[in-house]
């Protein structure tokens, strides 16, 4: 029984040194080792960040990456184009459009103008984030079929379900029961599927992005603003008259009304961008933070073979330790942001006591 549970350690052990050793492109191994150069924030940004292809890893001198739709409206000449990414993705230019490499624009496709200059046409392209979105969501639209297929052909006398259909009832009775009904006091069935809708969606999106090749979807300001945005529409459309009260007319002291209605009315907006940033920045640091540790094997090979020969055991240690810590917080973080857009309803439900 010792040998079975050791072997499968030993499994997973070499399972994430594998992933780890895929989170580098063979370009940067290279440089790395041969004493060049090592940029190790544009190697950290480049991953963690969206890309008009999706780049997995690197064979020798080869990039295996997955050129996605590039779909653009140009301004300056009043036309559409659609075009596969793998056109303009090595400083190519195709069409006037290329990758710029200036600071106001750098990695956008831009075209120029009749002076010259670059400007940025009207861009809808299909990114690695949006092409991830896709499948993140289908995947999830998938599985939550998968689970009511199997209770809707058992009936109410059969065993309670098993594997992963028995994951999911638990985890789903646990966001219910200790987050959505006891923060909301009210009308608990009207918010329930969305709060439950954007737990699973965080929660599996946190765990494919540490898939190494995967996209950093909810490192992604613009994902953590849509999920904000919908909690705080969620929050001021169904809240009721009392919930406008205690912001505009609260029951302080006469002179202290006019301050407290400004608070309370600039809390309405702070409540959702504390829940865009706090999403956004921990899941983006944990990333990086796994990143600028495996660069540290690269670093130290650039500056002596044998100095990255001693660290490279030890990083890669580290780095399995807190792959590990980033499968919790990928949940920690999804519970965090479930249970803060359901006390924000809730506080939307109050009623009025003496």
């Amino acid at each position: 029984m010792r040998n079975r549970k050791s072997d499968k350690i030993t499994w997973i052990v070499c399972m994430m040194m594998l992933a780890i050793s895929f989170l580098i492109p063979s370009s940067a191994r290279a440089s790395g080792g041969e004493g060049g150069s090592f940029d190790a924030s544009e190697m950290i940004f480049g991953h963690i960040g969206d890309s008009y292809e999706w780049h997995f890893t690197n064979i020798g001198e080869k990039a295996i990456a997955l050129p996605l739709p590039v779909i653009l409206y140009s301004r300056e000449r009043g036309e559409w184009f659609l075009f596969s990414s793998s056109r303009i993705m090595e400083g190519e230019t195709y069409n006037g459009f290329y990758l710029s490499k200036g600071e106001k624009y750098k990695g956008k496709l831009v075209e120029q103008d009749i002076n010259g200059d670059e400007v940025r046409p009207l861009d809808i392209s299909l990114t690695k984030n949006a092409c991830a979105l896709l499948i993140n969501s289908l995947l999830l639209i998938l599985l939550v079929l998968w689970c009511a297929r199997w209770y809707k052909e058992k009936d109410q006398t059969s065993d309670a379900p098993r594997g992963f259909v028995g994951l999911m009832e638990m985890m789903v009775s646990m966001v219910y029961e200790d987050v959505i009904k006891a923060n909301i006091p009210v009308h608990v069935q009207r918010y329930a599927p969305y709060l439950l809708c954007a737990f699973f969606f965080i929660f599996l999106n946190n765990l494919i992005g540490l898939i190494p090749g995967s996209a950093n979807l909810t490192g992604n300001i613009a994902i953590t603003l849509v999920l904000a945005l919908c909690t705080f529409l969620m929050v001021n459309i169904f809240a009721n008259k009392e919930y406008w009260k205690e912001i505009f007319w609260a029951d302080v002291p006469l002179w202290m009304k006019p301050v407290m209605a400004v608070v309370e009315f600039l809390g309405i907006f702070t409540k959702p961008i504390a829940l865009m940033i706090r999403l956004f920045a921990n899941i983006m640091a944990g990333h990086a933070a796994l990143l600028a540790l495996v660069s540290v094997i690269f670093i130290t090979f650039s500056i002596s073979s044998l100095l990255g020969g001693l660290m490279t055991p030890l990083t890669v240690l580290f780095c399995i330790f807190l792959d590990f810590l980033e499968v919790l917080v990928a949940f920690i973080q999804a519970y965090v942001f479930t249970m803060l857009s359901a006390v924000f309803i809730g506080l939307s439900q109050a009623h009025h006591h003496e």
